[in-house]
């Protein structure tokens, strides 16, 4: 695959992804988009819970089967290495804007419905941090691999992508997984908890922990014991900070 065409093709899939996931916070708000969590038409209870429950499924089973080591040591006899995590955040774009396609609401019953002025400002206050932390998680432990752009642009350039190194820069000296924390803050922080909306936050939350065991598992197999040490003095999710 010609080196222009692999930094193109990176180009592409970055901005598609970075697009997903924007489209996805107005989603999971209920703020600025057309379609959201609560918006559509609204079919049976059942149909609902059971379409719903699959997409999540569907984001779950790609977004971690792909990110595995080997699926990786698989996939990069079919697709060129330099492409690999473009690749993968353009499958999960796909996956993710089917799941905001397709997605059931489920409007009632109401979970909780906070009307509180002081309360509403506080909740999106929340869910605008979580989202912040998010971001700057991701240049933390290096936004543009993450997304598949220094992969491609090394390419371009022909320069060596150095070995991945363990770093706990900021965030990551207090919470082991700060990137997950601010989802999952976003996720919960709302002041009005539809039955569809707690479904959501609840089967992406079920995921993260999930991914998270995943994730720990191939750390651990790459950085040994010293990533046995870092887990064992930072909080996984909440901040904590100690020494073994």
């Amino acid at each position: 695959m010609p080196a222009i065409l692999t930094f193109l093709y990176g180009l592409i899939a970055y901005a598609v992804g970075v697009g997903a996931l924007a489209y996805f916070i107005g989603f999971s708000g209920d703020v600025l988009v057309p379609k959201s969590v609560d918006s559509g038409a609204a079919g049976t209870l059942a149909e609902a819970v059971c379409f719903d429950v699959l997409l999540l499924s569907l984001f779950a089973l790609q977004h971690s089967a792909m990110a595995r080591p080997a699926f990786k040591r698989w996939w990069v006899r079919i697709v060129p290495q330099p492409v690999e995590r473009s690749t993968y955040l353009l499958a999960t774009s796909i996956v993710l804007a089917v799941l905001i396609w397709q997605w059931r609401p489920i409007p009632a019953p109401i979970a909780w419905r906070i009307e509180n002025a002081v309360a509403v400002r506080f909740l999106w206050t929340m869910f605008c941090l979580g989202w912040a932390v998010t971001l700057v998680s991701t240049f933390l432990i290096n936004h543009f691999e993450l997304f598949g752009l220094q992969q491609v642009f090394a390419r371009l350039t022909g320069r060596t992508i150095p070995a991945p190194e363990f770093r706990t820069p900021l965030f990551y000296r207090y919470v082991r997984h700060p990137l997950y924390l601010g989802i999952l803050l976003s996720l919960w922080s709302v002041p009005a908890m539809t039955a569809g909306h707690l479904l959501l936050s609840t089967g992406l939350s079920g995921y993260i922990v999930l991914g998270i065991w995943l994730e720990e598992r191939d750390l651990v197999a790459a950085f040994g014991e010293r990533y046995h040490r870092y887990r064992a003095e930072v909080g996984m999710l909440l901040p904590r900070r100690s020494r073994s």
